[in-house]
């Protein structure tokens, strides 16, 4: 399994079209396959910071959903909407279980 998290920085003038972009983005890539979760949600301490967390299958559906029109929609977009580069961190997880 591989996991995708971190955060982004929005213009604070652009959160509600961020948010939008985001609600689009989740809705389209849950129907990929590979997909196990994909996430946005805001900071409570900071409305203009939202987390970002996915959970893919494997390496290969994660390089399918980078292959995407909406991915690329959304990469298009994100300029406008982040105030600097999303901080992303990937991790490759052997295992898990219910905590």
């Amino acid at each position: 399994m591989i996991l995708i998290a971190g955060t982004v920085r929005l213009h604070p003038q652009q959160r509600e079209a961020a948010v939008a972009h985001a609600l689009r983005m989740a809705q389209a890539t849950h129907a990929e396959a590979g997909c196990l979760a994909y996430t946005f949600s805001a900071d409570l301490a900071d409305p203009d910071v939202f987390h970002i967390f996915e959970a893919w299958g494997d390496e290969a559906a994660l390089r399918a959903h980078f292959q995407t029109p909406h991915m690329a929609e959304f990469n298009r977009q994100l300029p406008t909407l982040v105030a600097a580069a999303p901080q992303l961190q990937k991790y490759q997880v052997s295992s898990s279980a219910p905590f």
